[in-house]
């Protein structure tokens, strides 16, 4: 624990830190609040699916490239476009019933657009992390944000199920939007934004992902965030609608995930280090599958949540250690395309089977996600980056990165 003290006594970092996870918060918000308020509409887990998946590739496109653009106009232009637009489409997809009633298929575009427009916030957070530390406090800071982006699915999840609930699922979406605009505008003001500024990019659009360790990251992480997607389906339709426990639920699997990113940080990287953590989500996963009621289910949860802060930080440390720093916020951004994509499947496949069996079948479709993402970093071990006695620094650009001052 006294690294992460450490790390947060160095000048910027618990603030941007604080700001990023407010920014960032719509993303624990916005699946649930969409899948409370579409059900509500159609009665159907499947449309609320699709929906949700049309939203999450919405993201997925937008994902890399909005991380490119950070490079050619800069990070505070970028962001501020993307959070209006998106704060826009959220507010339609909210109120839009008030007005008539409407088909599931403009609800779809109205989430592909939110998916379009969502700020890249993380790639950039991530790529000013290698300039506000050293390069040994870098994948520790790696593992504290991982760790602390947990509180993001603590607190989102059962703000947004209290607010949908008790008072209405309009507001609950309205308020994610609020959330996004307040913490989007203190991110964007953050001295440490306006100071750095990522290069442009030297190689092709796409060209990054065809490094192993970026293409692994990226794999793995669409398999854990579907098997998460996929809980998240299962742990609502299991309560009900209109049950508060789903989101007291899912906020004991956050503190779990959130619990093991600070217990396991400091551990070394090595080539088994991504298969290791995602046996422990697998075994959680499965064992839900036979849960019966809130605590046999927040038990089994438990173990599943150990390993998920601490898997999402190898990702991000292999990537870091394998790119340019001109590359690293187009890679991340191809990373967070996987995770998307992972979201949007994992939803839909599970919205589908819960309609069919009911909420065992999201555990279901989450343990085979987590179950393939044993399997893949266990049969590329070879891609995954020795990280055991070296640091997590991106690779040096052949130019100096222009500091702009204060």
């Amino acid at each position: 624990m006294n690294s992460y003290a450490s790390l947060l006594r160095v000048p910027g970092v618990a603030r941007l830190i604080a700001a990023q996870l407010t920014a960032r918060f719509p993303g624990g918000m916005i699946s649930l609040g969409f899948l409370l308020h579409l059900e509500g509409l159609f009665h159907s887990y499947g449309a609320a699916g699709l929906v949700l998946a049309a939203t999450s590739i919405g993201q997925a496109v937008a994902g890399p490239l909005t991380s490119r653009w950070m490079g050619r106009w800069g990070i505070r232009p970028v962001l501020l476009l993307t959070t209006l637009v998106c704060a826009a489409a959220l507010a339609a997809i909210a109120t839009a019933h008030l007005v008539a009633d409407l088909p599931v298929a403009v609800y779809m575009a109205l989430g592909l657009v939110s998916g379009l427009s969502y700020p890249p916030v993380q790639p950039a957070v991530r790529t000013i992390y290698p300039k506000l530390v050293n390069s040994r406090q870098l994948t520790p800071l790696f593992s504290l944000d991982a760790s602390a982006q947990e509180l993001i699915w603590i607190a989102g999840p059962v703000v947004v199920t209290l607010v949908a609930t008790q008072v209405s699922t309009t507001l609950g979406i309205l308020l994610s939007v609020v959330f996004l605009l307040g913490g989007g505008l203190w991110f964007l003001l953050s001295p440490e934004v306006g100071r750095v500024r990522i290069p442009r990019s030297k190689r092709r659009f796409g060209v990054v992902l065809a490094r192993p360790p970026v293409l692994l990251a990226t794999v793995v992480g669409f398999l854990l965030v579907g098997s998460t997607a996929a809980v998240e389906a299962g742990v609502v339709s299991t309560f009900g609608d209109g049950s508060p426990q789903s989101g007291l639920v899912l906020a004991i699997w956050s503190v779990a995930s959130l619990c093991g990113g600070l217990a396991f940080g400091n551990l070394p990287v090595g080539p088994w280090a991504l298969a290791r953590r995602m046996l422990v989500v697998f075994v959680g996963s499965v064992l839900a599958i036979f849960a019966w009621g809130f605590w046999s289910l927040s038990a089994t949860l438990v173990i599943a949540g150990l390993c998920i802060a601490p898997a999402l930080a190898v990702m991000f440390a292999i990537v870091s250690a394998s790119v340019k720093f001109s590359d690293t916020a187009e890679a991340y951004g191809w990373v967070g395309t996987g995770q998307l994509i992972g979201a949007a499947a994992g939803s839909a496949i599970a919205g589908f089977l819960i309609d069919a069996i009911g909420g065992q079948g999201g555990f279901w479709i989450a343990a085979v996600f987590a179950g393939f993402g044993v399997l893949v970093p266990t049969a590329f071990r070879r891609a995954h980056p020795d990280l055991r006695g070296r640091d997590a620094s991106p690779i040096p650009d052949t130019e100096p990165v222009p500091i702009q001052p204060s």
